[in-house]
């Protein structure tokens, strides 16, 4: 296939319509952000997120071949950049539910997507899923040997019951719209401490209502202030004993294939957030002349900054693209190209941010202009999905590291 980054019909038409919502849909939701509680804030993203559903936006990012409508990543990645340079924290929303749904999507059983997909295939109502991986204390290192922690949460099999005890933190919509559960959490817990890492930890599927689920507190973060990012434990949590995803002990790899794909997204992330700040100031440097005689976009300066901004948006995109292909081509070096989609544009997203501000000046510290909520949620994209710092770069090392590593493959085997 050759090389052609031109969007197919269908790709054209599912942007478009992503577009239009994420304008008449999702933008006066931003007024969520400014209540006072995270809680409050969350709740009042509802009737958006439920018209999301209704759309069937989360039904285009189900696969085809568990009941959904998306042909690949890549259309996943198109939808999630519309949403999320309108209103990333009910974005989130959506691809958080994604993220809690992939390990049933990548490792279920036809018994279990059968069983359990109904309520996410349905264009009505409001189902959350979550991930539930991040532990308080981080978990960088979730592998780690005895005598480190790594997963911490624990589950034991008693007759035909697995018991879940411990803690977890910033999983996206975990403790559900009224703290009692998203309707699926797949849970990231230790079956057997005795075993090494790789053969002792299991991913679980909880279903609401979630008995031994009990919160703790709702984080109020920096930015995505209208998401739902919780911190819970589990005490005497019981999961029917034929609720594992993938086989006993299997949790580390089912985690990262996982992973692979929502790394890219976070690098989509990241564009869209670009995309946003660009626009805005684009139209700000055409109009304000900051006491000056001309448009401060006929200075230099500006032009440069503004030059490179869209550069790094153009570059990244198409970064992030190519890696969704891989992801969706099943091509060994789609977890590279994932990761660093995520690394490269989360941070270039943060410097993007930055050096936007400055073409603006003070009164992008003002939020009555997006600028500054904006950096808010870029300052999440280095730490989402595993930390640049604790984990991503670690994993490319480590893929760097590999005898069989061949710094060509990727050039030799992704088709776009």
């Amino acid at each position: 296939m050759a090389i052609d980054f031109r969007l197919t019909a269908r790709q054209s038409e599912l942007q478009l319509q992503s577009r239009r919502f994420a304008k008449e849909v999702l933008s006066p939701v931003l007024e969520a952000e400014a209540l006072p509680t995270p809680e409050e804030r969350f709740a009042a993203t509802r009737p958006a997120y439920e018209a999301v559903i209704a759309a069937g936006f989360l039904r285009k990012c189900i696969p085809l071949s568990a009941g959904g409508e998306s042909a690949g990543l890549i259309e996943t990645a198109i939808i999630a950049e519309e949403l999320y340079a309108v209103n990333a924290s009910v974005a989130l929303t959506l691809i958080g539910t994604l993220l809690g749904l992939l390990p049933l999507l990548i490792g279920g059983t036809e018994e279990q997507r059968r069983r359990l997909l109904h309520p996410f295939l349905k264009q009505a109502g409001a189902p959350l899923a979550g991930f539930c991986a991040t532990e308080p204390g981080g978990s960088a290192n979730a592998a780690s040997p005895p005598p480190g922690e790594g997963v911490r949460t624990t589950a034991t099999l008693r007759g035909d019951r697995w018991i879940l005890e411990g803690r977890k933190s910033w999983v996206s919509s975990a403790t559900g719209w009224d703290r009692k559960g998203a309707d699926i959490l797949t849970v990231l817990c230790r079956t057997d401490p005795r075993a090494p890492p790789e053969r002792g930890i299991s991913v679980l599927i909880m279903e609401r209502p979630v008995s031994g689920l009990i919160f703790e507190r709702a984080i109020d973060s920096v930015g995505h202030r209208a998401h739902s990012l919780p911190q819970f434990r589990f005490e005497e949590a019981r999961v029917p004993s034929d609720n594992v995803v993938g086989t006993v002990g299997g949790g580390l790899a089912l985690t990262a294939a996982c992973f692979t794909g929502a790394a890219a997204l976070v690098g989509i992330f990241a564009v869209a957030l670009m995309r946003a700040a660009f626009k805005f100031t684009l139209g700000f440097a055409r109009t304000e002349r900051r006491g000056g005689i001309l448009p401060i976009l006929e200075h230099q300066a500006v032009g440069y900054a503004l030059a490179d901004a869209k550069t790094a948006i153009e570059a990244i995109r198409s970064l992030c693209w190519r890696a969704c292909q891989a992801v969706d081509a099943q091509s060994p070096s789609a977890q590279e190209l994932a990761i660093q989609a995520k690394v490269l544009g989360s941070e270039t997203a943060v410097r993007v941010l930055t050096d936007l501000m400055r073409v603006v000046g003070i009164e992008s510290y003002d939020h009555a202009l997006p600028l500054g909520r904006l950096l808010q949620d870029a300052l999440a994209l280095p730490l989402f999905g595993g930390g640049n710092l604790g984990v991503r770069r670690r994993q490319l090392h480590a893929i760097l590291k590999m005898l069989e590593y061949d710094p060509l493959a990727s050039v030799s085997e992704v088709e776009v």
